[in-house]
């Protein structure tokens, strides 16, 4: 598990850490679909870590189908987002500062189901999101979607 801190330049610390994570809407467009985290117990969007050797496209595709079992094709990027206020810390000391690319996605094949990585998943509105413990700024990267923006956004 880690911890999260918020505060000023506190991201000046730590590795740089790429990641990127999914918005997979339903055929309504009205809910995405979130994975409950097993490390935690909170609600995000499928995405995770760049391993080297692999584009952002392809990190993200491959974290949609670990976690998912889902195969997408990335449609836009909606944003990349970087808080230098932020700091993840891990339990084992190590610090991390992220910077993110959220793209929006659509389900091209697979089966939804559960990974090690996630204990439920579930298509959920930004209104019920509200009431949900969602993992870190990821309600925002939905809201950002929903804008529907011509150019990605930077944050």
């Amino acid at each position: 598990m880690s911890q999260v801190i918020y505060g000023e330049r506190l991201g000046r610390e730590g590795k740089i850490r790429v990641g990127c994570s999914a918005t997979i809407f339903d055929a309504a467009h009205e809910k995405v679909l979130l994975t409950q985290r097993a490390d935690n117990g909170r609600w995000c969007l499928p995405g995770g870590g760049l391993d080297p050797g692999e584009s952002v496209e392809e990190a993200c595709i491959r974290e949609v189908w670990e976690e998912t079992g889902l195969h997408v094709r990335i449609t836009r990027l909606i944003g990349v987002y970087s808080d230098p206020n932020q700091l993840v810390i891990y339990n084992d000391g190590n610090k991390a500062f992220f910077v993110v690319m959220s793209f929006e996605a659509e389900i091209i094949g697979g089966e939804l189901g559960l990974s090690d990585e996630t204990t439920a998943f579930g298509y959920f509105s930004l209104a019920e999101m509200d009431s949900m413990p969602m993992h870190n700024r990821h309600q925002q990267r939905v809201v950002d979607a929903l804008l529907n923006q011509p150019e990605a956004l930077i944050k």
